[in-house]
């Protein structure tokens, strides 16, 4: 049964949050607000909840989830190494609307898709998102929509593309950046810029030390 929770309002806010955690644990999926656009969110750990979100997307495992995280310190396990560049972007942008790719730590435990030994880390600046992930741990989160379909900003722009698929949908009113977040790819021998969103380039190469074209030479946007 679908349920949907006000987190404007206090009370149902709070119930809201439990049910969703409730959910993630139990292996279903839940719509949640972030800080760029709603996510379709899943326990990372569980491989089953993850491919339920891909097929609920209608995506396939090419285009594997992303993770979303809710503290700073929690990415120092899910990577091989944390680069002084992603230590930096980190400190500058999180939690916000910045997105790195990097190496994951090969003892992780997880099926994100074909990642190929990558994964892409997240923290969201929006309470209700960073409340759940404390409480469940690291979540696959991908945006709120059918695969082809544009991102859901609203709780009920998701529950119209997503409907029974998804358990609990927290509304937490219309997202505040209502765009994706910018995408830094750190895995080669330098940083490149896969989707430039609400975070700019410039922003980005101040940050790095770097002139912001050398950030987008040879990148391609993702599909």
């Amino acid at each position: 049964m679908t349920e949907v929770f006000d987190c404007t309002d206090p009370d149902q806010r709070e119930v809201g949050i439990a049910s969703a955690v409730s959910a993630l644990k139990g292996g279903r999926l839940v719509v949640l607000p972030t800080d760029t656009v709603y996510g379709l969110a899943a326990n990372a750990f569980d491989s089953a909840a993850v491919a339920s979100l891909l097929e609920a997307k209608g995506r396939g495992r090419d285009m594997p989830v992303p993770v979303l995280v809710g503290s700073w310190h929690t990415i120092e396990g899910l990577v091989y190494t944390v680069s002084q560049a992603a230590r930096e972007l980190i400190r500058a942008f999180w939690p916000g609307a910045l997105s790195l790719v990097v190496q994951q730590a090969p003892s992780l435990q997880w099926d994100l898709g074909d990642a190929h030994g990558t994964v892409m880390l997240r923290m969201p600046l929006h309470p209700v998102a960073i409340e759940v992930l404390r409480e469940v741990g690291p979540l696959a989160v991908s945006s709120a929509n059918l695969s082809g379909q544009a991102p859901a900003v609203t709780a009920a722009q998701a529950r119209d593309q997503l409907g029974a698929r998804v358990e609990v949908y927290l509304d937490g009113g219309p997202s505040p950046g209502q765009a994706a977040s910018t995408i830094v790819d750190l895995t080669g021998p330098r940083p490149r810029i896969l989707r430039e969103g609400p975070v700019r380039i410039e922003a980005v190469a101040e940050v790095l030390g770097v002139d912001s074209a050398t950030l987008t030479e040879s990148s391609a946007q993702p599909g």
